[in-house]
């Protein structure tokens, strides 16, 4: 037995109706990441970051951090990779408008090139990682992007233009680094016993002038 074919009418909504059933589909996922965002993802979102590759040297992930607190202090970020064979250091880093130089450091804190190895890479700034430091921010403007030229011992130089953002949030471990504090007193014993230098012991003969001129001594108990 065959069924009744619908009329022109019935074929017109039943196509409405299965078109709106399409569109709420495919609407629905970018609703609910829309929505998840707004609470989540948005309050973890990242700058944009700029890379660029200039013969075996790649820099990624560059930024210019300043301190948050307003110390006067910079610092610049970023993944080095070195893709030759033989390792390379990076000699020098400047910024463009800086009033500063850029002092680079090792990881255990001595100013100087830092070595990028063979087939490897570093990361300027966090604990543990070789630095990157502006004393003053003197001419570095959060929100500007600032021309920055690495120079390398086999590769030359290499520029990028890195944002200016705080080092806070996602930053806040890779910023400029305090500097670090004096030493403390040695505490070793002074070389006088009594408080003055060369202050009689108790007990020993005080030698005083009389007001006659007459020298007089006396002891102490």
């Amino acid at each position: 037995m065959s069924l009744p074919l619908p009329s022109a009418g019935g074929t017109r909504a039943l196509r409405r109706a299965t078109l709106a059933a399409v569109l709420v589909a495919s609407v629905a996922p970018f609703a609910a990441a829309c929505g998840a965002g707004s609470t989540a993802q948005t309050q973890e979102v990242k700058p944009d970051s700029v890379a660029t590759t200039v013969g075996d040297i790649e820099i990624q992930n560059a930024y210019i951090l300043t301190e948050p607190q307003g110390s006067g202090a910079a610092a610049v970020s970023a993944r080095v990779f070195n893709n030759s064979t033989q390792a390379q250091q990076l000699t020098s880093i400047t910024v463009e408008g800086a009033a500063q130089p850029v002092k680079l450091a090792g990881p255990n804190g001595s100013s100087g090139p830092v070595t990028v190895p063979a087939g490897g890479s570093i990361t300027l700034g966090g604990q543990g990682n070789p630095s990157a430091m502006l004393a003053s921010d003197t001419g570095v403007v959060d929100g500007n992007f600032q021309t920055t030229v690495f120079s390398f011992s086999r590769s030359g130089q290499v520029t990028v233009t890195p944002g200016v953002v705080p080092a806070d949030h996602y930053f806040s471990g890779y910023g400029p680094t305090a500097p670090a504090s004096a030493p403390a007193a040695s505490g070793r014993p002074s070389a006088h016993p009594s408080g003055s230098a060369g202050a009689p012991a108790s007990g020993a003969p005080h030698t005083s002038t009389s007001p006659s001129g007459k020298p007089s001594t006396s002891t102490k108990p």
